[in-house]
């Protein structure tokens, strides 16, 4: 666990239609919340709701808004599927999009199945937060999260205003 890592708090938002009425456990969403703790980071805030863009902008705005959450992972609503609409919501919700995440992800999901291509997951800066997205599969979630997980703390920081150098 890294220390440093608790200064910063973290929601899990879980897209899924099916989920949100109960209909399907939820088994990414509570992996992320147990491996980000287990990194040491502060669990702040879980929720799941349908795949439907304004409730997804209503939540990530809330929670970086008046929350103040620092990270927020969002699973699910990644792929290609007309309901999956989680990266158009991002869109309207980011300031900078970090292109180098979503492509590290699928670049890593590529050397497991080719359907990494599909997936449409990102991310993204609003204020001082970082909204990462992932597939909603546990597999898929635990896959491309451990691709962004060396790189998390400094990205927050950074977003944040440290000043710490890159190259380190």
């Amino acid at each position: 666990m890294n220390k440093d890592n608790s200064r910063f708090c973290f929601g899990v938002l879980t897209m899924s239609d099916k989920g949100a009425r109960g209909e399907r456990e939820d088994t990414s969403g509570p992996f992320l919340q147990q491996l980000l703790t287990q990194q040491g980071y502060i669990s702040k805030a879980y929720a799941i709701i349908p795949d439907q863009v304004d409730l997804i902008k209503e939540k990530l705005i809330s929670w970086i808004d008046e929350e103040k959450i620092d990270l927020i992972v969002t699973t699910g609503g990644t792929g290609v599927a007309p309901t999956d609409v989680t990266p158009e919501a991002m869109r309207e919700v980011i300031e900078k999009e970090i292109p180098g995440m979503g492509e590290a992800m699928r670049a890593a999901s590529l050397k497991k199945t080719p359907n990494a291509v599909l997936s449409r997951g990102m991310a993204g800066i609003r204020g001082i937060s970082l909204i990462i997205n992932l597939p909603g599969s546990e597999k898929a979630a635990r896959e491309n999260i451990e691709v962004l997980l060396p790189c998390l703390a400094h990205a927050l920081d950074k977003i944040q205003g440290g000043t710490s150098d890159c190259g380190s």
